[in-house]
């Protein structure tokens, strides 16, 4: 996450693999290792970014206080702690199956229960789909309309009295 390519070089001078020292080589760009040779300072000041391959939680917002993960998705916070950690699976959709239910967290023991049920030659289950990680947290996280869960909000709210308001105004904010 600190690529010296991207942001520039960890040592004054000096490229990552070390080919090109001192100041007489200003500015070169290392062809073994990508390095522009310069001040180490200027890696407070260059912006980048790396794509990463799955998706991450940001501890900020999955641990803070409140944690704005778990308030947006209404579960409490040791749920989506169980979820991102891979403890725990959640149900992105029921499909048919009874007894699945929208954000229903399930073990390792049931979710293989029910897959064996999914892909067994008689199933009659279509459209299940669950998840684990920071991956099915983007997932439930996409499916929420903000515009329409705010008005729901506001509809609350008028007629919620007591420590249920409160939950549903931070909830809004």
């Amino acid at each position: 996450l600190f690529c010296e390519r991207i942001f520039g070089p960890a040592k004054d001078w000096e490229c990552h693999c070390g080919k090109y020292k001192r100041v007489r080589h200003r500015g070169i760009v290392c062809e073994r290792c990508g390095v522009e040779v310069t001040e180490s300072r200027v890696r407070r000041h260059r912006m980048g970014f790396i794509k990463l391959a799955a998706p991450v939680a940001h501890v900020w917002y999955l641990k803070g206080i409140p944690s704005y993960i778990a308030i947006l998705l209404d579960m409490p916070l040791r749920d989506v702690e169980q979820i991102v950690y891979f403890n725990s699976y959640v149900v992105l959709a029921p499909g048919n199956a009874e007894t699945l239910v929208y954000k229903q967290l399930l073990t390792e023991d049931q979710w293989l229960e029910i897959e064996d049920r999914i892909y067994s030659e008689d199933s009659q289950l279509v459209g299940v789909e669950v998840g684990i990680g920071a991956e099915a947290l983007l997932r439930l996280l996409s499916d929420i309309n903000l515009e329409e869960e705010a008005e729901k909000l506001r509809g609350e709210i008028e007629s919620a009295k007591g420590q249920k308001r409160a939950k549903l105004i931070k909830r809004l904010r």
